[in-house]
This record gives structure tokens, sequence and C-alpha cells, in this order.
């Protein structure tokens, strides 16, 4: 007869799973909990200290860490000085090892959980039986999810268990045990910058396909719930999400939560096309559309009030790729969820304003990480450099731009009112043709005298400050700190140009 060593907290299965192994002539060792469950349910169990001669222990913490159990594992069938061991020491070979690990995750993901009760959800014995079974996969057959148990049972209907079935699950384990370790040590860790970096990441879906149809892709989310994420996002309505479907939605809800007012952004390809502030939604959404009504066409939005029937109305006369929204009033879903293919998502804002993850991005061979730009630019800290001074209304325009604009891909230029933006110049090689993009945008529309031109970073050459008075710029707001500013400051008073020197450079890559 077989042996099977059977220890689990989640019970998912487990009776169904352990009739199976009885069918299939295997006797079955269990501990604590799992024992209780399968003597109740009438399935003979062999209680773990039959095995060990020794107690329970510690509170549970020591159960299977022993060698009558480890050597059973462990030994490898075809080594005769191993079987030999066994047989000197009276220990019968384990086959089958199903065991899944304490819920660390569950525990800490509990608002206030004090970091006793973390500790004593890791698990020490369910790690190291696993892992003992998973390295000796060719003889000694591991189970750690109970989504496997059914494979498991087929196979061993069949009498043979193929060893690439035994190396898949023993992967598994591994694949298990690291991002159990990880979560640990990240919950453990106070130091900001670790000489190591261990992540883990659960698959949250496959992608039809990455940034192109001929690549690959798959997205994976945290394995602790971030609510204001497009991870956490439910979706009413609509296709899937694609790959750049993501990343331009990720990036929305960057923008918006800078926000406080009534506010929709429309984003195309990494870049804010409109942003819109208002007393209410509605109105907010006519900025939006308005400050570019042509690239708005098959944008994401994302707006920070529930959704109402006035603005889905508005919003549902165009082609859009998403909506995101904290929710959709009955009449307004109604109206949206008309058009099949348009995804309508709800993001959690409760904590929108929360203190966020540091920024990764991968390179070849390495990986970046930094604080993400969350810097507030407050108007109290700017200094006007001009002879001409900016008014109450322009301060507060440039405060609106420079939230904005952290969001836009560099070299970037906006123009913007205190609500609104009226002309955007992303990505740029050089900052002279930011500039011609943002003022060829923003020069059209009816409130153009009342904008603003906000610069990611400095405006090191007077050509730049000369280009936007001669289109009817009066107000600039740039970083400062070139060793050229005082060529753009003699050009702005030169041209009656209002320079603000804002103190902090909001680069984009």
């Amino acid at each position: 007869m077989r042996r099977a060593l059977l220890s689990v907290s989640d019970k998912t299965g487990l009776v169904e799973f352990a009739q199976t192994l009885i069918a299939h002539d295997f006797e079955i060792v269990s501990t604590g909990g799992t024992q209780s469950v399968l003597a109740q349910a009438g399935i003979p169990v062999l209680p773990i200290e039959d095995v060990t001669h020794f107690p329970e222990m510690l509170d549970g913490r020591v159960k299977t860490l022993n060698p009558l159990v480890f050597g059973g594992i462990l030994a490898k069938r075809d080594n005769s000085e191993h079987q030999q061991t066994l047989r000197e020491h009276d220990i019968t070979p384990i086959d089958l090892v199903c065991v899944n690990l304490y819920p660390f995750a569950a525990t800490i993901a509990q608002p206030g959980v004090a970091l006793a009760a973390a500790v004593e959800q890791i698990d020490i014995g369910g790690p190291s039986l696993i892992r003992a079974a998973a390295k000796n996969y060719a003889d000694v057959l591991v189970v750690c999810d109970p989504a496997d148990y059914d494979q498991v049972g087929h196979a061993l209907a069949e009498e043979h268990v193929d060893l690439r079935l035994r190396k898949h699950l023993a992967a598994k384990v591994f694949h298990h045990t690291a991002h159990y370790d990880a979560l640990i040590a990240n919950y453990l860790t106070d130091e900001a910058k670790p000489d190591t970096l261990t992540l883990t990441y659960e698959r949250k879906q496959a992608l039809r396909y990455g940034e192109n149809p001929q690549q690959t892709a798959t997205f994976y989310q945290n394995c602790e719930p971030i609510p204001f994420s497009i991870a956490a996002a439910v979706q009413l309505h609509g296709k899937p999400l694609s790959f750049n479907n993501i990343k331009d939605a990720d990036a929305a809800l960057g923008l918006i939560r800078e926000f406080d007012d009534p506010t929709v952004v429309a984003l195309k390809h990494m870049n804010p096309c409109g942003i819109g502030s208002a007393v209410d939604l509605s109105t907010a959404w006519d900025k939006c559309y308005e400050a570019d009504s042509m690239s708005i066409f098959g944008g994401i939005i994302v707006l920070n009030r529930p959704v109402d029937l006035a603005t889905a109305t508005k919003m549902h006369k165009l082609f859009l790729e998403i909506i995101i929204a904290p929710a959709f009033d009955d009449d307004a879903y109604d109206v949206l969820a008309k058009k099949k293919n348009l995804r309508l998502l709800t993001v959690d804002f409760s904590t929108a304003k929360d203190p966020e993850e540091d920024e990764l991005v991968s390179v070849r061979g390495g990986l970046l990480r930094q604080e993400r730009d969350n810097v507030y630019d407050d108007p109290a800290k700017f200094q006007v450099v001009s002879h001409a001074q900016p008014t109450a209304d322009q301060l507060a325009a440039i405060t609106f731009g420079l939230k904005a604009i952290k969001f836009v891909k560099s070299n970037a230029i906006l123009i913007n009112t205190a609500d609104q933006t009226l002309g955007v110049g992303p990505g740029q090689m050089n900052r002279i043709d930011a500039v011609k993009i943002a003022v060829g945008k923003a020069e059209v529309k009816p409130n153009y005298d009342q904008a603003v031109l906000v610069s990611d970073a400095f405006f090191p050459m007077e050509d730049c400050v000369e280009y936007a008075a001669q289109h009817g710029i009066t107000v600039i707001a740039e970083p400062g700190g070139s060793i050229r500013d005082q060529d753009s400051i003699a050009m702005a008073d030169k041209l009656g140009i209002a320079l603000v020197f804002t103190g902090n450079r909001h680069f984009r890559h």
C-alpha cells in the first residue's frame, strides 16, 4: 500500500480527494485539523504522531519536522543505499504529499492585523514538506493546489503518473513557495531600498496580444490588493481589455487622482489629450471634449465622480474605448451599454489619495525602481523672476497645468487655463517643437487669452520664450535652475512675459 501525507489549510475538495486516494490503495497520514475533517468524513487516517512517535508541540509549530517523515519523502527509490537506510530506521516511504500553506496573504490583507498574528501564519513545516517532495518529484507526487486534485485523480486512475505531470507539479510548488516567501519578506522588510528586491505577482489574465499583434502578453496583478488600480477594477460591460488599454487606463488613473473638483480626463497613447474641471461632471466633460475634440476620438476616459445621465448622453455620441468612474447611475449605464464593445469599468476612488507604491520599469538585464512623481507644486513656493507679474487666476492655471504635465511624455509643453487644457505638446526631441505643437492646438480656442504655458523642464533657450510671446502667451511656468536661465529671463522681460520658476522638474520618459 502506498502512503500519502495530507495537511492542508484550505480544505476545499479535501474529502473527495482523500476518497480518491483511498480508492487507489493509499494509506493516508494526516495532521491536526486535516486529520479531524477526514475522520469526521469516515475516512481512515493515521495520525502523524503514529509516524513520528512525537506529539504535535509548541502550539502546532512542530508536527512534521522529523526524519521519519522527511526520510520517507526524500529517499530515492532507485538508490539501494537510501532504501537500506529506510529499512534500518523503520521509515515507511511517502509516495504523495498534499499540502497547502497557512493563509499568510489573507491574514495580512485584514485591516489592522497585528504583527504577531501575521507571524503565526508563517508556515514552516508546509513549505518544507512540499519542497522536499518537489525535489524528489520522480518518486513522490506533490500537490499544493486544490485545483489539481482532479488532474491527479485522473492520472492515478491510469495507474501511471506521467513524468511531465510530476515535473509540472514540482515546478508549481517552487513557484508557490517562492511567492509565499516573497510576501513574507516584503511584509517584514522595513528598508526602503533592500539589497535584494523580491517581487511576486499573480496572473490575472492572458491577453490577446501585446502592443502589437505579433507580441504575446499576460496581465499579472499585485498579490496585495490595491483598490485604486486597473487590476482591481470591475468591468461592467464591453470586450476584454487589451495590453495598450491597460497601460493607458493606468496612466489615466494616475492623472485623475491629482484633481479634487469634478474632473474628466481623456487620454490617448499614454498622453492626456483633454482635461476639464468644473462644478459638475457634465460641464467638466464639455471642457475635456473641447480641449481636443479630434484626439478624444477612440480615447480612454476617466471621471472622478459617478457618471450621470447627462454626461453619459454626451459621451455616447463619440467612439470611445474605455470609460472609468467610481460608479455609473443606472440610466447612465443603460445609455452607454448600448455600445457593445465599449468597456465600462468602476474603480474604488476612496483610496485614490493614498500613498502609492514605487514605479518599476523593466530594462534589459535589470529593473529600475523609483518613487512616483507625487510632489505637490505649492504656489507659495513659486518664484517670479520677471518684471511682469502673474495674476491670481494665472497662478491657479499654472497649478492646474503642473498637475497634468506630470503625465505628459517629455519633452512636454502644456497650454491651459485654470480648469481646462487647450494644447498639449508631448514627447518631442526638442522643446521648441513641443511649444509649436501645443500653441498650434491651443491658439484656435476661444479662451486662449486666459491661458498660461507650462513646461515640464527647463526653458534654457530664448527661442521658446520668443515663439510663445509671438503667439500671444503672456505667462510661462518652468522649473528654473538651468545655467542659461538668464537668457530666458532677459527675453521674457524684453517681451513683457511673466516668467515663473516652480522649482520642480516633471520629466516623464
